[in-house]
């Protein structure tokens, strides 16, 4: 049986803004993969300490969601006086995310055993408590749940979202992909290749490491 890496990821609240509104507070109701791999990073202390091929598979469950109201500062132009603002915002509440590492354990159990900065997921100020445990998956289909999975998965079901997949270091450049996610989990069976022993899914996404996008440029 193929071995992973568990991460169980928890946070009282998470805000994830939906880059394709520009101006606009608008929410999506999962992680990008782009932001849990930023999450691993700051666990490695940087992208040059990330393995290159690094994949992962992952699962998110909220259990409620409300709105605030938090200042904007909007980009001005250079030079010029831009005025901040009050949004409203949409957030997550009691999150918790799991993610399955299946290539260079090793190298993840020490990033989490002892991270090298501070752990977030989305927002500077969203900070996570994290645990970690060896778990051996089966070569199997699974119910698909809240797993987020690529959209060509055959049979998956919930919304088909654009995420984000890779983020360049500077920001200058996306790389994004379809995927789908089901907020209210989905009993859809699904062959991905993988799956834990109780039956979920776990579908491998694309590689995070901002390198991809000099590979295919």
């Amino acid at each position: 049986m193929p071995e992973a890496l568990e991460l169980t990821v928890t946070a009282p609240v998470v805000s994830f803004r939906n880059p394709l509104y520009d101006g606009l507070q608008v929410a999506l109701p999962c992680p990008p993969p782009s932001t849990v791999g930023g999450m691993l990073a700051a666990a490695a202390g940087g992208w040059n300490r990330v393995p290159l091929r690094t994949r992962f598979g992952m699962a998110f469950y909220a259990a409620g969601s409300g709105r605030d109201l938090e200042t904007y500062h909007p980009l001005g132009i250079p030079g010029s006086q831009a005025n901040a603002t009050i949004k409203e915002r949409e957030f997550l509440a009691l999150v918790t995310l799991t993610v399955w590492l299946v290539d260079d354990i090793a190298v993840w159990l020490r990033a989490f055993r002892r991270p090298i900065w501070p752990l977030r997921l989305g927002r500077s100020q969203d900070l996570v408590a994290i645990t970690s445990r060896r778990v051996e998956l089966e070569e199997s289909r699974g119910r698909q749940g809240r797993a987020v999975v690529p959209f060509d998965v055959p049979d998956a079901a919930g919304t088909a979202m654009r995420l984000t997949t890779v983020v360049s270091d500077d920001r200058s450049r996306f790389a994004w992909d379809s995927y789908r996610y089901a907020a209210a989990g989905t009993r859809a069976e699904i062959d991905t290749g993988l799956a834990t022993r109780d039956g979920q899914a776990v579908a491998m996404l694309p590689p995070v490491h901002p390198n991809q996008l000099i590979l295919v440029t």
